[in-house]
């Protein structure tokens, strides 16, 4: 064993994952609290500091921490910037300190401290080589009344004093200083925290029924999604589809004169991953589209989708790339029972992997450098991990406000190792949540585990691969109680529409896919329609924009109701400026009522005062005196949304 002459242990440092194998994550402006266990051998007083920094700064900030008792220690700092911040932790037995609390212990016994006091001048000199011009006369003064027994009792006055304290802890001697390995925190933009988006089929944008849809057709559309309260537009892939094996509509494996094709089957003779599909428009025109919606708060997120058409360019030209089977042939991709005979995987154990990396790779810097900052990357969990941490490190070397959405429904591991690799936010088993036991014990998983620290998750009612059976021929109120939940519960959710505010439900019979699934077909929608679903998705949408208790995922608590299909949840911000209650009613047919009780120890107003719950959907308000409170919620309006004031 290496010889270690410190006397101060570390250990049991949080948060960190996998003991600094991985980032945890942060937003600009968000605190990191750490705690850690530093134990010292006998009874001296120990000090513990944090030291931290960006990764581009050449020094450390340091940060006391405060000795909670049990050897455990506590501080927290906050990330201004992004990208990478480092925190450590540095120990040391204070001897000035412990030779202060020891004089101070024989005065109190009445012993004479002579000895003592000479003892002390070595951490006065000590001191006085750090300090400050202002406060050098003053250790001066000390060091010779320590020494002079003429001055003892003006001496023991200084040796106890408040001021020498102070300055004994702000100029630390950090004799022996055990420091602990560093750790990494990543700092992400505010939208990898919260976001709000809308995904739609480019080519089903168009007014005219019938006629394939164009980026310009898109940003006619640009001032309801953005007037919705959406800010970002996610479109499915933009390049050309594939004429091989190509899907006809509701999946058939035989497509018909005129069917679309899956826009996740990439590539045919007119291009791959780099163009765009020719009906959609040119590069000029998405650079417009994203220019417009920049200017309605909106981004545009593209989806990466690492896959091929079998007449992708790439099978020709980098033959490496895929592996073919014995009799010459390629398996095309499966996730059993579902079957993609119109998509075959890239190979990534190829011996050529170094160059089908750099090739995915320029594909995204391709389009961040139109413009994209969010991609939404289709099933992340068939690539291996250390791809896509390669990857995303590249891209945010350069661009660091570039976003990855990783849509992976698997297995939890699976999910989080994705997040721990780099991605920004992650898709979630929200989706199938749908009873009030599921939904809590869900986001006690996601915000009171090790997962708060790295997995951001998003919440989605639907999507075009996941037509839920609670949706299936479901009413209005369990359509906006969905998106209630989901808009409360989470800083970031997303829709698939107009599908979902207009309520389109019908299924495959016995599947969780849509009938007549806009995957396989262009589709014609009526843009105008509004209604009831539509107002409250907006209403909803303005408050998570105006409220930043709704604009995180982590605080969060369960409140008491007495009540099976009522589920209540107060949620704050960091400083707990802004408070919410949110209460939904689960049952989409009946009303429910019950007892709420608040959680009054941890609000930041005096219940005894009263609180005015102010309804931020409907605008109403109530004036609550009580820790306990009756409520009771009709399906036509299945939810409350309170922000809690005096």
């Amino acid at each position: 064993m290496m010889l270690r002459q410190q006397r101060v242990v570390i250990e049991n440092i949080t948060p960190q994952l996998h003991c600094g194998a991985y980032f945890i994550k942060r937003v600009v402006g968000e605190s990191v609290t750490v705690y850690a266990d530093v134990i010292g051998d006998g009874h001296d007083i120990i000090q513990a500091e944090l030291q931290y920094k960006h990764s581009a700064e050449k020094s450390f900030n340091t940060e006391r921490m405060e000795h909670l008792g049990d050897d455990v220690h506590r501080v927290s700092f906050k990330v201004l910037k992004q990208g990478f911040y480092i925190y450590r932790i540095s120990a040391w037995v204070d001897h000035a300190q412990n030779w202060q609390h020891g004089i101070e212990a024989k005065l109190k016994d009445n012993q004479h401290v002579n000895s003592e006091l000479l003892d002390g001048v070595q951490h006065l000199e000590t001191l006085s080589s750090r300090i400050s011009s202002a406060d050098k006369k003053y250790i001066n003064d000390l060091i010779e009344s320590f020494q002079s027994e003429d001055l003892y009792e003006k001496a023991v006055k200084y040796a106890v004093s408040e001021r020498l304290h102070k300055l004994f802890v702000e100029y630390p001697n950090r004799v022996l200083a055990n420091t602990s390995d560093d750790l990494k925190v990543y700092v992400d933009r505010l939208k990898a925290n919260f976001s709000t988006w809308y995904e739609f089929f480019p080519r089903s944008s168009s007014p005219v029924n019938g006629k394939h849809g164009t980026f310009n057709d898109c940003e006619r559309l640009l001032p309801k999604i953005a007037g919705m309260g959406f800010d970002v537009l996610y479109l499915p892939p933009i390049h050309p589809i594939g004429e091989v094996n190509r899907k006809g509509k509701n999946n058939t494996t035989n497509a018909q004169a005129g069917d679309s094709g899956v826009p996740w089957a990439i590539g045919s003779k007119l291009g791959g991953h780099k163009e765009i599909h020719p009906e959609l428009g040119t590069e000029e025109d998405l650079k417009s589209l994203i220019k417009k919606a920049k200017e309605l708060d909106l981004e545009i997120a593209l989806d990466l989708a690492f896959q091929a058409a079998p007449d992708h360019p790439y099978i020709t030209s980098n033959p490496e790339w895929f592996r073919k089977r014995p009799d010459g042939t390629m398996q095309y991709a499966e996730n059993p029972p579902k079957k993609y005979q119109d998509i075959v995987n890239f190979y990534f154990e190829t011996p050529a992997f170094k160059e089908l990396w750099s090739e995915l790779l320029a594909v995204t810097l391709k389009w961040v450098g139109l413009g994209v900052q969010i991609f939404r990357v289709d099933n992340p969990h068939t690539k291996p991990y250390y791809f896509w941490n390669w990857l995303i490190a590249e891209v945010k070397k350069k661009h660091p406000d570039v976003l990855f959405l990783a849509e992976a429904f698997s297995r939890p591991k699976v999910m989080q190792q994705l997040a721990k690799q780099g991605f920004s936010q992650s898709y979630t088993y929200f989706t199938w949540r749908v009873y009030k036991h599921e939904i809590i014990e869900y986001m006690l998983e996601l915000t009171q585990t090790e997962m708060k620290e790295y997995y951001r998750p998003n919440f989605w009612p639907n999507t075009p691969d996941i037509n839920p059976y609670h949706l299936q021929g479901s009413n209005e109120a369990m359509h906006i109680a969905r998106y209630a939940l989901a808009a409360t519960l989470c800083g970031n959710v997303g829709i698939y529409g107009p599908v979902f505010e207009y309520m389109i439900s019908d299924a495959l019979p016995g599947k969780e896919e849509y009938l007549n699934s806009e995957k396989y077909e262009v589709k014609f929608w009526d843009w105008s329609i509004k209604n009831k679903l539509t107002l409250i998705i907006t209403r909803l949408n303005q408050a998570r924009k105006n409220h930043e208790a709704l604009q995180q995922t982590n605080n969060i608590r369960f409140c008491n109701i007495e009540n099976h299909q009522l589920i209540a949840f107060y949620k704050w911000n960091e400083d707990k400026s802004d408070e919410v209650l949110v209460i939904i009613n689960l049952d989409s047919h009946y009303s429910q009522r019950g007892m709420l009780q608040l959680p009054i120890s941890d609000l930041s107003i005096n219940i005894e005062e009263g609180a005015t719950m102010h309804d931020l959907v409907t605008d109403n308000s109530y004036l609550w005196y009580d820790e306990w409170n009756f409520v009771e919620l009709h399906p036509a309006l299945p939810f409350h949304l309170f922000h809690i004031k005096n």
